[in-house]
């Protein structure tokens, strides 16, 4: 599960990139922190909508950063289409 996003070349992280890729119609699959606030939780939840992408929870922003390369916790990532 978590191999896919340490290997995906075409990756997001954060909020505003993820809602940007989101809108695009660009996301295969999204992460998402169980500890992140419950706002962005709602906004990205709305934001996927109807459209067939598949949810990954992570059990905390410190890890999901670390699965995503960077030194920071993380609320939010996403593997982007090739």
């Amino acid at each position: 599960m978590f191999e896919e996003l340490e290997n995906a070349e075409n990756k997001v992280v954060g909020l505003k990139q993820l809602l940007r890729g989101l809108a695009a119609d660009e996301v295969v699959m999204v992460y998402i922190a169980d500890d992140a606030d419950g706002h962005v939780k709602e906004q990205i939840l709305s934001a996927i909508g109807e459209k067939e992408i598949h949810v990954v929870n992570v059990e905390s922003m410190r890890e999901l950063g670390i699965r995503c390369g960077i030194d920071v916790a993380a609320a939010c990532a996403a593997i982007l289409k090739n």
